[in-house]
């Protein structure tokens, strides 16, 4: 029951048995969840941060168990890491300024971070590259997406410090 459960966890519900581009599927379908639960339901972002939280603690040991007979110690059907590190830019967006946010705002947000992630985590920029290749296990699995995740934020930042030095 556990193990099926797991699967389901890391799998996310399926999404990750998707033959074409499962992490990318993982990422738009966490930003229609975030987005639906920020926007459509306006679910506290302290109780999202605690679900996101637990998600984070649960995937460690989801991931480890799914992987530990499984020659392949990053599998494309693990995209629970997905949800997580693309959880990361959008949650803080959505704290930040204590401001509310419009939902046109919000879609423009969160498609450049969707595509930000994408790209972070597929080209695997020192430090991701560094977890992504040296823990074979479940943190390095779910570390490499952290970093990626970080890493949209960072260029978000910087780009508002340089917007707001050149911008009347």
């Amino acid at each position: 029951m556990i193990k099926k459960f797991n699967t389901l966890f890391v799998t996310m519900f399926g999404l990750g048995r998707i033959k074409t581009f499962p992490g990318t599927i993982g990422s738009l379908v966490t930003i229609i969840i975030l987005y639906i639960l920020f926007h459509t339901l306006n679910i506290s972002s302290n109780l999202i941060l605690l679900g996101l939280i637990i998600i984070f603690i649960y995937s460690f040991s989801a991931v480890a168990k799914h992987i530990e007979n499984n020659e392949n110690k990053d599998p494309k059907e693990v995209v629970i890491d997905e949800f997580i590190g693309q959880s990361i830019p959008i949650y803080l967006y959505e704290i930040s300024h204590g401001t509310e946010k419009s939902p046109d705002e919000a879609l423009i947000f969160y498609t450049i971070c969707f595509i930000l992630f994408r790209f972070f985590d597929i080209k695997k920029p020192f430090p991701v590259n560094y977890f992504d290749r040296n823990f074979k296990n479940s943190f390095g699995v779910i570390m490499d997406d952290v970093c990626a995740g970080f890493y949209v934020v960072l260029l978000l930042i910087c780009f508002m410090v340089l917007k707001s030095y050149f911008v009347i």
